[in-house]
């Protein structure tokens, strides 16, 4: 099939299901809302009814939102939510715990060495390395603007 772009393109956009790009948007704020609401509740339990402090409240809040997106995930769940809220579940740190686990999951009937040691961060590795190179950049440069 020999089509000009212009022509491909015609022909793709009459047959590719259309997106409900309001309704999506929608379940997205309020998916992603929801999540954050559900970690500041979790940080005001925390603070309030466990007296602990700022720095332990956050970070047993992370830890918390981390554990509920890996048994989800686990459960199957997660996906299932994810195809409703779409964008909204990807925040960082549930989709971060979604993104370890799913491969870990996926390949663990190919040992621990081998299956899940080494596919455990095929999805989220990407997503460290460069993320710790443009933080290393960005403070070489900072570094080399404030020497002046």
């Amino acid at each position: 099939m020999n089509m000009e772009k212009e022509t491909y393109k015609k022909f793709a956009d009459a047959h590719a299901p259309h997106s409900p790009i309001g309704k999506n948007c929608l379940f997205a704020f309020l998916f992603g809302g929801g999540i954050c609401t559900l970690a500041q509740g979790l940080q005001e339990i925390f603070l309030r009814l466990c007296h602990m402090e700022k720095e332990d409240a956050a970070t047993l809040t992370s830890v918390t939102l981390i554990f509920v997106a890996v048994i989800l995930t686990g459960l199957g769940l997660f996906d299932r939510i994810a195809k409703l809220a779409g964008a909204g579940t990807l925040v960082p740190i549930t989709g971060f715990a979604n993104s370890v686990v799913s491969p870990a999951i996926d390949s663990h009937a190919e040992g621990l060495v081998l299956g899940v040691g080494a596919k455990i961060f095929t999805v989220a590795g990407p997503v460290l390395l460069y993320g710790t190179l443009a933080g290393s950049i960005y403070g070489v440069i900072y570094w080399i603007v404030s020497l002046f």
